[in-house]
């Protein structure tokens, strides 16, 4: 169950900060609501796996780094915002890093 949690977080957290990019620095204000709310059930999900059995290193190794991945991707087809070569090598990094910290 810990893991459906933490999917959940992952994907609250995900709407929460595209929202955050859709409000043009707090200019759309439209998109706050969604923003708040999506927040605050990722930090909610997150809790909830926690308190599921998660230890915290690894729910906060997997749901930082999926989020910064995925972030980047979806910012790239939905805004066209960049996604270079090195960016493309940090989010590798940022892979092996989390499977080091769930193998640790």
């Amino acid at each position: 169950m810990s893991y459906l949690w933490l999917a959940l977080a992952i994907v609250a957290e995900l709407v929460g900060t595209l929202s955050l990019r859709a409000s043009e620095g707090f200019r759309r204000r439209v998109w706050l609501i969604p923003m708040g709310v999506a927040y605050v059930l990722s930090f909610g999900f997150l809790a909830l796996a926690l308190a599921a059995g998660m230890p915290v290193g690894a729910a906060y190794a997997v749901w930082s780094a999926i989020g910064i991945v995925m972030v980047a991707l979806l910012a790239r087809v939905i805004w066209r915002d960049p996604l270079t070569a090195r960016m493309l090598i940090g989010i590798a990094v940022i892979t092996v890093g989390v499977v080091l910290v769930e193998l640790g």
